[in-house]
């Protein structure tokens, strides 16, 4: 009887059936994706969605929605503003993503090496991503002082006669500011390279220097085949970043002199916020939305394409 006992405590309890336990699976993975995806939902998912609905009325948050289909639309072609707004953004964007990325990839390159000190070089070409972005802006607007900044004094010192106004000039506003979010952001897209960079094995370089390759068909060759999964990533982020472009204009210039660092959206916030046409800053988020859309597919099918070659 003692025997019969032990045996019956030790047998192995029945497993359970084939599709209680993927319940189960996928109610633990549940739990573990609800805290994080109801915040998205909060705070991106149901706004971003109002947002598109608002684009086809007419409210400014304190009258009954008024339904008028595409007439936000049709407002947008005639507005100037906007018009103004899409320009800058696009020079604003054709200026920040090839400068930021050649030079967070030079910074990549040069500090990817085995020299003294090179974790402090590292440190300080990171930390002005880290810096308040109203420091940096206060900071830089200092530096192009047109009277009293450094920048136009050293420009002076080389024998430029009339150097540029910068921020208090229209035509080099833009440039100033775009120059600030280059020194501002390369640090952190560094970093990205230089995580790429260090994945390539070093046979690579051993075999193109044996076959008698220079150091620029060794960069031209091996590293940039190889960091194409990178900069395909930093050129989506930054394609993105540029885009929607906010804060660091914002407090350099607040669009101006005039219009002429006034953005997309910076002109959502002005219509939405300041005037209170929900309804046509919706339309305006909305032909933004569908403008980054755009590009970022463009970008994924020609990186396909270059990966099947």
């Amino acid at each position: 009887m003692t025997q019969a006992t032990t045996q019956a405590t030790t047998r192995p309890l029945p497993a359970a059936p084939p599709r209680r336990r993927a319940w189960r699976d996928i109610l633990v993975g549940w739990s573990f994706i609800l805290p994080n995806f109801i915040g998205f939902a909060l705070f991106t998912l149901v706004p971003m969605t109002a947002a598109f609905a608002l684009a086809f009325l007419d409210w400014d948050s304190y009258s009954t929605p008024e339904w008028v289909g595409l007439e936000n639309f049709e407002r947008l072609l005639r507005d100037e503003n906007f018009h103004v707004a899409l320009r800058n953004t696009l020079f604003y964007a054709a200026g920040h993503i090839p400068l930021t990325l050649a030079v967070a990839l030079g910074l990549a390159l040069a500090l990817n090496r085995k020299l003294r000190g090179v974790q402090f070089f590292r440190t300080a070409a990171f930390f002005p991503y880290v810096t308040s972005l109203v420091a940096v802006a206060v900071v830089w607007n200092m530096l192009f002082n047109p009277t009293s900044g450094p920048v136009n004094q050293f420009l002076e010192v080389l024998g430029v006669s009339e150097p540029p106004r910068w921020v208090a000039g229209t035509d080099w506003a833009m440039p100033a500011v775009i120059i600030t979010s280059v020194w501002r952001d390369m640090g952190y897209y560094m970093v990205l390279y230089l995580a790429g960079l260090q994945t390539i094995p070093r046979e690579y370089y051993e075999a193109a220097t044996v076959d008698g390759a220079g150091a620029w068909q060794r960069f031209w060759s091996v590293t940039l085949p190889c960091l194409r999964p990178t900069t395909f990533f930093v050129l989506v982020m930054l394609t993105i970043q540029s885009f929607k472009v906010l804060d660091l204009i914002v407090v350099m210039t607040d669009g101006g002199p005039g219009r002429s660092t006034l953005v997309l959206a910076q002109l959502v916030y002005r219509e939405g916020i300041r005037e209170g046409q929900f309804g046509y800053s919706s339309a305006i988020a909305l032909v933004l939305f569908l403008i980054v859309l755009t590009v970022t597919v463009v970008q994924f099918r020609i990186n396909e394409r270059r990966s099947v070659t």
